[in-house]
């Protein structure tokens, strides 16, 4: 017999999705991927009537509905006008949304919990307002988590099985694996693509990559509120200084606290932002919840939005080189040679000049954005290339799956020198050590990769 991929995912689904608690969620990660175009876009409202979302609409700075100038179709009929998202049916009202006029021209309401289908959604006027529902797998693939955040420290059931399967039976698992995690990822940029623009979306990713593990959301989130194509409208000066004050990280004493040669930049960034201020400030509910905890100085989120701030300096140019085939030189050149007069020598708005430039996006960070946006919106064209890439050494995350799949990194060194094997690894380790919260005892991966040992893996 022959085996797929697809073919465990199927067979192992009914462990997968075993769930014993109700999962939480963050309302703002929500928010964000409804804006990124990450869910399905026909619904039934409350009252059974087809809604097609045509516009997630623009994220609202001011009081009032998250969302403003979105455009749905009610039963084939276009309405324009401000969404609202809830966790729960019951905060429109909670939350004083039906006393406030600023809520009053809502077209839809969508929440994630509906405990009482006879509730509705009212305005101040008592207009009704549409409410759905989002389906809780629509949310999980939106979101793009698994269940757990880490599976056992030690080795699984399925360790054996993998171990001891041929060296091209597991090529090709890695190799399925690989595309497949590939293949999530292009159409999770497709979706915001075809929503806004295939600028928007890079400007997103990008943003996004340049968050690393801790400050993904809150960059990617000021990527959504601070759209490019809005962005460029403004001059270079004025765009950095939108960016750092739309982020929070300006405040109007910040030059006197600052060494003093870097005084007069920072009191000419807070002038700057004062004239755009009451445009793009955010309400302290949407304030990006920056941390930087456990984090390096060169990875601090304030030079990190300083390399999106030059990134955004040469975005023509970086949104035509993206367009090119891989292997996307010119875009990595002018990437990894972004610049900027006090960058170049700073860590943080406040922190010392440097003796020593420092590159503001470095070639590891560089190949992690290229594999994980543009290399898999070709993959389905140009496999080889992608299978070509070599990567560093592996960090804690592989060290962790290859441990967990293969019992040892001795054992799983043959495996680990691409980045489609990291990549492999890392989407083996999603799809069948953190769905399963039974904590491997009732997981069918082991059995299924044990048919493997007298089958051929199709490719």
């Amino acid at each position: 017999m022959t085996m797929s991929y697809q073919h465990l995912l199927k067979e192992t689904t009914p462990s997968a999705l075993q769930q014993t608690t109700h999962p939480l969620y963050n309302e703002i990660e929500i928010q964000s991927h409804w804006f990124s175009g990450h869910f399905p876009s026909h619904y039934t409202d409350n009252l059974g009537q087809n809604i097609n979302i045509i516009s997630p609409g623009e994220w609202n700075h001011g009081p009032g509905p998250d969302f403003i100038n979105a455009t749905i179709e009610i039963d084939q009929i276009k309405h324009h006008g401000p969404i609202e998202l809830d966790l729960h049916a019951q905060d429109w009202d909670h939350h004083g949304h039906r006393d406030s006029a600023h809520f009053d021209n809502v077209i839809l309401h969508i929440t994630l919990h509906n405990p009482d289908p006879t509730h509705f959604t009212r305005t101040s006027k008592n207009r009704h307002i549409p409410r759905i529902v989002l389906d809780p797998e629509d949310i999980n693939h939106a979101l793009g988590k698994p269940r757990l955040t880490q599976a056992l420290a030690r080795p699984g059931r399925c360790l054996t099985p993998l171990a001891n399967l041929s060296h091209d039976n597991i090529q090709n698992l890695l190799q399925q694996a690989a595309q497949h995690r590939a293949k999530l990822k292009a159409n999770r940029f497709n979706q915001t693509k075809k929503l806004h623009s295939f600028s928007q979306a890079l400007w997103e990713h990008l943003a996004d990559s340049l968050g690393y593990s801790n400050n993904r959301l809150p960059m990617r989130l000021l990527a959504q509120r601070l759209p490019i194509q809005k962005l460029l409208k403004y001059a270079a000066d004025d765009r950095e200084a939108i960016l750092f004050g739309t982020a929070g990280f300006l405040h109007p004493d910040l030059h006197q606290k600052a060494p003093t040669e870097s005084q007069q930049y920072l009191q000419a960034l807070w002038t700057r932002w004062w004239k755009h201020r009451q445009n793009h400030e955010s309400r302290p509910s949407l304030s990006p919840d920056w941390t930087a905890r456990s984090t390096r100085p060169g990875n601090h989120p304030q030079r990190r939005l300083a390399a999106l701030v030059a990134a955004s300096n040469d975005w023509n140019n970086l949104t035509s080189f993206a367009l090119e085939p891989a292997p996307f030189k010119s875009l990595s050149q002018t990437l990894t040679h972004l610049t900027h007069p006090f960058w170049d020598h700073h860590h943080t708005l406040r922190s010392r000049k440097t003796d020593t430039p420092i590159k503001l996006i470095g070639k590891s960070r560089l190949n992690e954005f290229l594999i994980n946006t543009l290399y898999p919106l070709n993959i389905e064209d140009d496999w080889p290339t992608y299978q070509s890439l070599t990567t560093s050494a592996p960090n804690q995350k592989i060290k962790r799956c290859a441990e967990r799949l293969f019992g040892s990194l001795t054992k799983a060194k043959p495996h680990l020198k691409f980045a489609w094997q990291h990549q492999a690894l890392l989407q083996i380790y999603q799809d069948f050590c953190l769905e399963d919260l039974s904590d491997c005892e009732s997981c069918r991966f082991p059995q299924q990769l044990a048919n493997i040992n007298t089958s051929r893996f199709q490719t």
